[in-house]
């Protein structure tokens, strides 16, 4: 069994009392089980709260983003058997998490799913500026990276299991936002926000720049780059560019705020140069100490976007504000 799954599964025996567990999707891998594909709700299952949700596990093989959420759902887990101010917390809030969304991957050690398709480039959602070739995401065959799939298909099986989880426990409620963890670009963390598919803004960035506010007001010493992911490159078929897209077009009142951490495991390779020879290495901290520490370095984050979701109607700005905040946003990151 994936050392991982085989945590997150003692974590919801330990949960259960709290936490509802579906099975949303099982992958089939070659020469092996069927694994599942969790989806763990908890706090006021209502549709008029807000929720969060925390994504891992898209690419296979960066193992540490599934880790993370897998820490901070047992953070959460564990508190719930002492903590008073949680429980009021999750009177007004709902958390989803999807820990592990490409288990396949992760099983056979690669960036795709077992069909040889990157599920980051796989949502039918098409670049309207230039992408870097490849990179960007190519149809030309499952063989060589960051492949689509073919034109016209369906999405991939885990692919529609996010996005369903999505539509149903965020884009339903009135508020949300969405934390997907990944590893591999440079020596920095980044949180970026869409669009990747152009360069234009996103009609909600008044509200991500106030997000930031209350986070630098909070955390003054992070370690975070928060921008655009179209501040680094573009890319064909982003899930979180089809789901905000969506939202738009399916709840226009409502705010749905999606995020990706990219941590940046560069610095881990720079710290531990061999890792380099290793397809894990490239991606996630090797050495046991440098992985606990990127596990607690991001609990914070977790914890935070968990609260500003509950509190968003002290910090979203008023209609009256929206336009000098985008003003704000427009000058910072564009």
């Amino acid at each position: 069994m994936l050392p991982e799954l085989a945590a997150l599964e003692k974590i919801l025996d330990l949960g259960a009392p709290h936490l509802e567990v579906q099975v949303v999707q099982q992958v089939s891998v070659a020469s092996g089980p069927q694994i599942p594909i969790y989806a763990i709700g908890l706090g006021n299952p209502a549709l008029d709260v807000p929720a969060v949700g925390f994504f891992g596990g898209v690419h296979g093989l960066e193992r540490i983003g599934a880790e993370v959420v897998i820490a901070y759902l047992q953070n959460v887990v564990m508190r719930l058997q002492w903590d008073t101010t949680l429980h009021q917390q999750l009177e007004r809030v709902r958390l989803v998490f999807m820990p592990i969304v490409n288990p396949g991957g992760m099983w056979s050690a690669t960036r795709a799913n077992p069909r040889g398709v990157d599920l980051m480039r796989n949502a039918p959602v098409d670049a309207v500026d230039p992408v870097p070739w490849g990179v960007g995401g190519q149809r030309v065959s499952a063989g060589l990276p960051w492949y689509r799939g073919r034109l016209g298909d369906p999405m991939e099986a885990e692919s529609q299991a996010l996005c369903d989880v999505v539509a149903q426990q965020l884009l339903a409620r009135p508020f949300s936002i969405a934390l997907d963890c990944h590893s591999g670009f440079g020596v920095k963390d980044r949180l970026w926000f869409p669009f990747a598919h152009t360069r234009r803004p996103i009609p909600h960035l008044a509200e991500l720049h106030a997000l930031q506010d209350i986070f630098l007001q909070a955390h003054s010493n992070h370690q975070y780059i928060i921008e655009p992911q179209s501040a680094q490159y573009l890319a064909h078929g982003d899930l979180w560019d089809h789901l905000y897209l969506q939202a738009c077009r399916e709840v226009p009142a409502h705010t749905f705020l999606p995020l990706t951490l990219e941590m940046g495991s560069w610095l881990w390779i720079k710290k531990n140069p061999r890792q380099l020879f290793s397809r894990n290495g490239i991606f996630n901290p090797l050495i046991n100490h440098r992985q606990q520490r990127v596990l607690r370095r991001h609990l914070s984050l977790l914890d935070f976007l968990s609260r500003a979701a509950c509190s968003h109607a002290r910090w979203v700005p008023a209609p009256e504000q929206r336009a000098q905040r985008r003003a704000d946003a427009l000058a910072a990151w564009y």
